[in-house]
């Protein structure tokens, strides 16, 4: 079945005793027991709930995992899912990711005895340079924030395949929609719900897919121990965002494609990173292992005076951060996504002061384009 429908019919004959078509949501903490020592096969809310069950299924099937987890944030399923490692251990992990993901491991982990290896997860060899007899598991964005670039998840499987390391990818820009890394032999892909799978900027979730299932076994031991789930009513809200999710990609994209171009095209804008592009130094590859190039965009202005201006002066476009959402944002990851990575990483990296982020949403793309070109037009 073509993933656009299994998404659209998450949860769809969840309430066979009413016939509901959308799974309701089972706002309690508690359930009654139908005798001693019997269970309906759910007794807190935190082991396990109807509603963040429909959702784990359904992010699990579109993801072709043994079993999925749904967390309180992108955050939380990460941190989660680093709960598998013990100190001592070493991870590899995409040198340019989100400042969110650099925090966690650099101010939080590393107390724990965790030990971690940035690097160019675009370069394979760079990645097997990396290794060490400690290493345990590589951690990758398919498709980096915010400089897009892109990994090539089947031969970086292999290379973890080899030396018996997890492979862990964060699939968020692209969703399971245009990429399954588990296809290509990843181990386990995380998501923030929050961005596309969720879609419309109103409610903060984290997923995870495990594809084989003793490990899952584990992982759902650390997500109950620990508890950071998410509640049911946002269980509901990502489970409704993920059902529109192919007709929201599909003009995202094709919204995205037409604004890198014109930005290509524009004398004030020094560069653009979109994979889309087929000048793009990843577009070939991810035209192999994807079904599109996603919605993401970023580009150079000329001059840092440019900055601040062009935010202010969007109308349509909402200076604002995240991404994923119905409605088109813009972000300057240096003081904003990224700014807890350190400035000269920053700079060795490319996340300097004239990049800006920009996340497409389902505008009419002259709409955008017209936004842009006012903001733009004086400086």
């Amino acid at each position: 079945m073509n993933i656009a429908t299994q998404a659209a019919q998450i949860g769809l004959d969840w309430d066979t005793r009413t016939g509901a078509v959308t799974v309701p949501v089972y706002q309690t903490a508690t359930f009654r027991h139908p005798g001693l020592g019997q269970s309906t096969g759910y007794d807190y809310s935190r082991s396990g709930n109807p509603t963040r069950q429909a959702l784990e299924e359904g992010i699990a099937r579109l993801d072709g995992g043994a079993r999925g987890f749904a967390y309180a944030s992108g955050m939380a399923a990460i941190a989660n899912i680093l709960l598998l490692f013990k100190s001592g251990d070493h991870i590899v992990v995409t040198e340019d990711l989100y400042g969110g993901t650099c925090r966690l491991f650099d101010q939080i982990l590393t107390q724990y005895g965790l030990a971690f290896t940035y690097v160019d997860t675009s370069d394979t060899a760079a990645v097997r340079e990396a290794i060490r007899p400690e290493t345990k598991a590589l951690f990758v964005e398919s498709l980096t924030n915010p400089l897009l670039k892109v990994a090539d998840i089947a031969a970086l499987s292999a290379i973890c395949r080899q030396r018996g390391l997890l492979c862990i990818v964060d699939n968020t820009f692209l969703t399971p929609y245009l990429l399954r890394p588990l296809d290509l032999g990843a181990d386990i892909t995380v998501y923030s719900g929050t961005k596309y799978l969720s879609g419309h900027n109103d409610t903060v979730s984290g997923l995870a897919v495990v594809k084989d299932p003793t490990l899952a076994e584990r992982v759902y031991f650390h997500q109950n121990s620990v508890g950071a789930v998410l509640g049911p009513q946002d269980s509901w809200l990502t489970i409704r965002g993920m059902k529109t999710l192919s007709v929201r990609l599909d003009r995202q994209q094709e919204n995205a494609l037409r604004i890198a171009e014109w930005l290509s095209g524009h004398p004030k804008i020094r560069k653009v990173y979109y994979p889309g592009l087929a000048e793009h130094p990843g577009h070939d590859l991810l035209k192999k292992q994807a079904r599109g190039f996603g919605a993401m965009i970023a580009f150079e202005v000329e001059s840092p005076d440019q900055v601040e201006p062009l935010l202010m002066k969007t109308d349509v476009i909402s200076f604002a951060e995240s991404l994923g959402g119905v409605e088109t944002l813009i972000t300057f990851p240096q003081v904003q996504t990224h700014a807890d990575i350190p400035p000269e990483v920053r700079t060795r990296l490319g996340i300097n002061d004239v990049l800006l982020r920009l996340s497409v949403g389902i505008e009419d793309a002259d709409d955008l384009i017209a936004d842009l070109a006012q903001a733009l037009a004086g400086y």
